[in-house]
């Protein structure tokens, strides 16, 4: 027997290096958040960059951490203050990334986010 988890329920691992610049975001974001759809070097399910009341940017994995092998990507509710996971219902806070409704257990995944003079980027 192993004592080791079934790594089955994680969210997997994927490259992320998106980078956007801070005029754009401003340009694109609505109540400061902006969704990247699924492509090459976003994540999973894409990701969600959120600028948060405090100025604070956050981004997170739009893949929900409830049967993360079906890879369904969580919508942000209105206003901006959670998203849903449409597949199962689950809650999600986008201050921080922490389940707030069942049947979340675990967060969502949270990547780095640097800011520079003028860009905003996404890593892991």
């Amino acid at each position: 027997m192993s004592c080791r988890k079934d790594s089955s329920d994680r969210i997997p691992e994927a490259y992320v290096s998106y980078r956007i610049t801070l005029q754009e975001f401003g340009i694109k974001n609505q109540n400061g958040l902006l969704l990247v759809n699924k492509q090459e070097n976003a994540g999973v399910a894409g990701l969600i960059i959120y600028r948060r009341a405090d100025g604070a940017y956050v981004a997170y994995d739009r893949c929900s951490s409830v049967n993360p092998q079906q890879r369904c990507a969580v919508v942000p509710d209105d206003p901006n203050l959670t998203a849903t996971d449409p597949c199962s219902g689950a809650k999600f806070s986008l201050y921080d990334g922490s389940p707030v409704k069942a049947p979340a257990k675990r967060p969502l995944k949270e990547y780095r986010v640097i800011i520079t003079n003028f860009d905003l980027t996404v890593v892991n």
